[in-house]
């Protein structure tokens, strides 16, 4: 997930010349700024003849950059959660009161092992995350939530996965777990099982979940970019 820049620590110019073959070059207007006015060379050409007339040309200014397209305002970062000092295994919080209605967005630190959510850019909930080990790590990317079901069970691993909120068809989710010190996933985000339930009863299937590993983002910052 992108990390959050507070005290949660677990968590060209182009330049263009002008040349004539010639052997006397005429500058015509030189422009103040080469980025917005045209400049204008004249020159001369020997001909097949050997006679030289004169041409004229004509460089057009360089088009403006476009201006960077606004923020959607739904995904730009408005609230980060008062939490003091690392999140510890097994701890989580969550606070949704007051928050208006919006899209759901999960992000996920790999280095910082936390997952927050988001609801029209205020973040209601974060919790540390069991994560997969080198064998099967997690994977980097968005992932759209696809499938959700309350009881689960996996017929690769032959595991119960409560709360389960399934992200590639390879068998990567989001589901409660014994998230402590020492154990690892196959590659799924494990979350306590309180907090899952209240991430799966708030989620829809197409909501999406960015991992990441290391990325800083704070208020502002927009969660989609």
């Amino acid at each position: 997930m992108p990390g959050l820049l507070n005290n949660r620590t677990m968590l060209g110019a182009t330049f263009v010349g002008l040349a004539g073959i010639a052997a006397a070059m005429l500058v015509v207007g030189p422009p103040k700024d080469d980025a917005v006015k045209p400049a204008a060379v004249q020159a001369s050409k020997p001909s097949a003849a050997g006679v030289a007339p004169s041409a004229k040309v004509a460089i057009a200014p360089a088009p403006a950059a476009s201006p960077a397209a606004p923020a959607d305002e739904r995904f730009v970062i408005k609230r980060i959660l008062p939490i003091n000092g690392p999140i510890k295994y097994g701890e989580w919080h969550w606070d949704d009161k007051n928050v208006p209605d919006g899209p759901i967005v999960m992000t996920v630190d790999l280095d910082a092992r936390v997952i927050s959510v988001f609801k029209g850019g205020y973040e209601i909930g974060a919790s540390a995350v069991l994560l997969g080990s080198d064998d099967k790590p997690t994977p980097l990317g968005v992932f759209p939530i696809t499938e959700k079901q309350v009881k689960h069970e996996s017929n690769l691993y032959d595991a119960e996965m409560p709360y389960m909120q399934r992200l590639t068809n390879d068998g990567i989710t989001l589901h409660a777990t014994k998230v402590a010190w020492g154990y690892v996933s196959h590659g799924c985000v494990g979350m306590p099982l309180d907090f899952a339930k209240k991430v799966f009863e708030t989620t829809h299937v197409g909501d999406k979940v960015y991992i990441t590993r290391g990325k800083m983002v704070g208020l502002g910052a927009s969660l989609t970019s």
